[in-house]
């Protein structure tokens, strides 16, 4: 790179406080290729030796001059990582380009990086790998394609890669969070919870070496079980609290005549899908599985691939006020249908009545009978209104 290049590049990445992040682990063959190439771009970097047993400390006396954290022991890449984030940001950094040591990264994407950092502030880019080229590892790709769709589960968003370690995240945000892993999973959780912080995630082109002598130190079978533990985690958090969570806020924020407007009305499903997602929102908030009603909405209306935020905001025809009346309603369809004896109770006082376990059959059966019943004609009512308007 020439010396005016090397200048206006390292420039903007002063003006961004912006740092390159090097976490290495045991990796003497290729990490003073990887710091020499990154100090063509700048000097701001930050080297996180994680207890190598190599030559890696006698590397690292020649670059003395930049900041290094060395660990006695090897802690994983996630300790590595959260510890050379809190010594940026007390350096006065707001950002940190991570890139590996194994030498599969090429620094010259590093403006890449800066330059779409410019364009969004509010950001975590990760650098998508052209995961087709021959020299990818087989279990590589297919941990990709694995942890891509884990992330469009648990976030909502599509990314064609999100296992690069080649990114750049937003420290201010990235402090406040409490991690709990420490090892190659933390790249997932990071970028799931900044996700769910209202952090924009994007991918961004890289070019990627896989050479002969790259050592990596995932272990398939181990960090593969740490991390379907973790996902295991993340989707569960996701269901029970975040989509209900961000639903919710939406309809706060825009008020329910807005939001029903904008997310019923106007949405680009079309009337049959968005129908059918009310009848199971409808269905689904009748049923007896109290408490469960909104994480079983948003699976549901995922599974059957219908609009997730119609049928959470349907599900929701149990609240206070309601709750009598769909336990009473459902109790009477009960009796009725299994032509059992009805038992005697005011519906004022039907929440604190518990001669009502004694007929739980009956609830139960009503509950879905009613369900049934609500879910299709609310469903068709509502298929029909849809249907005129999109006409008009």
């Amino acid at each position: 790179m020439s010396v005016p290049a090397f200048k206006e590049i390292s420039a903007k990445i002063s003006d961004l406080k912006c740092c390159v992040l090097i976490p290495t682990y045991n990796n003497d063959k290729t990490l003073k290729r990887v710091v020499d190439d990154v100090l063509c771009y700048t000097s701001n970097v930050i080297i996180v030796n994680d207890g190598s047993t190599d030559n890696t400390e006698l590397i690292l006396k020649d670059y003395s001059h930049l900041i290094q954290i060395h660990f006695s022991k090897n802690k994983g890449k996630g300790l590595a990582l959260r510890a050379g984030f809190k010594k940026a940001q007390k350096e006065g950094f707001s950002y940190a380009i991570t890139i590996d040591s194994d030498g599969q990264h090429f620094a010259a994407d590093i403006p890449v990086f800066i330059a779409e950092l410019i364009k969004y502030k509010k950001v975590l880019l990760i650098g998508a790998r052209n995961m087709a080229q021959d020299s990818v590892p087989k279990n590589s790709s297919f941990g990709n394609k694995f942890s891509n769709f884990w992330f469009w589960v648990e976030t909502g968003n599509k990314l064609s890669d999100t296992q690069s370690g080649f990114r750049l995240y937003p420290l201010k945000t990235l402090n406040k969070i409490k991690f709990y892993t420490t090892k190659f999973e933390f790249e997932i959780e990071a970028i799931v919870r900044l996700s769910w912080r209202g952090i924009h995630v994007k991918n961004v082109p890289i070019e990627v070496l896989y050479s002969e002598d790259r050592v990596s130190h995932f272990r398939p079978y181990k960090d593969f079980i740490r991390i379907s533990i973790l996902n295991t985690w993340l989707v569960l958090v996701a269901f029970i609290y975040i989509k209900p969570r961000d639903i919710i806020l939406k309809i706060k924020r825009k008020g329910v005549k807005r939001f029903f407007v904008e997310n019923l009305l106007h949405s680009a499903d079309s009337p049959r899908k968005k129908a059918l997602s009310i009848a199971l929102g409808i269905f689904i908030g009748t049923s007896p599985f109290w408490g469960f009603h909104g994480i079983l909405a948003l699976t549901l209306a995922a599974a059957l691939k219908l609009n997730k935020v119609i049928a959470f905001a349907f599900s929701n025809i149990s609240i206070p006020p309601m709750i009598p009346v769909i336990i009473y309603t459902s109790y009477e369809l009960g009796v009725w249908m299994l032509g059992t004896e009805e038992m005697s109770f005011d519906m004022d006082n039907i929440m604190a009545n518990l001669k009502l376990l004694k007929n739980i059959r009956e609830y139960l059966v009503g509950s879905f009978i009613l369900g049934i019943l609500s879910s299709f004609i609310l469903g068709s009512v509502s298929y029909i209104f849809l249907k005129l308007r999109e006409k008009q």
